[in-house]
């Protein structure tokens, strides 16, 4: 039978985090010496629950961080830089890339909310995010209403054109299905390239992992000089995909920069035999 009990707050810096209690089933006169030992272990164990506080708010300011890195710079490269301190760059003799851009978006620009702009924009391209992630495709960046991919980096995937191909083509009917549901008549302009690029992290207090080199620069040509509705992409990636898909050639093209070159647009797929 409960007579008694003893209690003192367990304490962090004069702030109190709890009490601790004394239960005696006999009624006594209040020992100092107890009360003086209850007291230190509750500074004792409001420290204690102060730094287990204090490591758990650590650990989700960490896991915070992380996902923010995480949602701007491919995995491996997030990992890389918080173990790195130099500048991480690196070559890569082979990969696929596309430009998408959406057709006649800025004139629907102009004519819409702000709102209803972004709220657009962010249908589109998490759709796309989707699919990139889908095909094991690293998204690069956004420009305005441009959408970038890559394939084969930064980790080596020796089918990159070809799931480059599987995108495009998943990316058209993501936006007929699109031009449905919000009752727009939406189109994609699509250019693919295969080449050597440079990757790597650049700024410092806002990082972005970007790609350089002459494929980067055609692959957006391919898109610029390509036609509405249509996948337009360059003989060194037809290569890859010849055998598997079907193209229409369409020729020797003038493309600013490069001079005359003979490009392709993807059909689809062939039938499997």
């Amino acid at each position: 039978r409960l007579q008694q009990a003893f209690g003192v707050p367990l304490l962090a810096d004069s702030k109190i985090l709890g009490v601790l209690t004394l239960f005696c089933g006999d009624a006594q006169q209040a020992d100092e010496d107890l009360l003086k030992i209850m007291a230190a272990i509750g500074r004792q164990l409001g420290q204690w629950i102060k730094r287990k506080q204090a490591e758990e708010a650590l650990r989700y300011q960490q896991e915070q961080t992380e996902r923010l890195l995480l949602n701007i710079l491919p995995q491996p490269i997030a990992e890389r830089l918080k173990h790195e301190q130099g500048t991480i760059a690196e070559n890569f003799a082979e990969v696929t890339v596309l430009f998408a851009d959406i057709v006649g978006f800025t004139e629907l620009s102009a004519k819409i909310s702000a709102p209803e702009l972004v709220e657009l924009l962010n249908a589109i391209f998490s759709k796309f995010d989707k699919l990139a992630e889908q095909h094991g495709l690293e998204k690069i960046k956004t420009i305005g209403d441009a959408y970038m991919v890559v394939g084969g980096l930064p980790r080596i995937q020796p089918n990159h054109a070809e799931a480059i191909a599987e995108m495009a083509m998943d990316m058209q009917a993501a936006i007929a299905d699109l031009s449905q549901e919000m009752r727009q008549d939406f189109h994609i302009r699509i250019g693919i390239n295969t080449g050597p690029v440079v990757a790597g992290v650049i700024g410092v207090s806002k990082f972005i992992y970007d790609l350089w080199g002459d494929a980067v620069n055609t692959a957006s040509r391919m898109e610029s000089h390509g036609v509405s509705g249509k996948i337009h992409l360059t003989a060194s990636t037809h290569k890859y995909l010849r055998d598997k898909y079907l193209f229409e050639d369409r020729g020797q093209i003038r493309v600013k920069g490069k001079g005359e070159m003979n490009t392709y647009f993807l059909v689809g797929k062939k039938a499997d035999r």
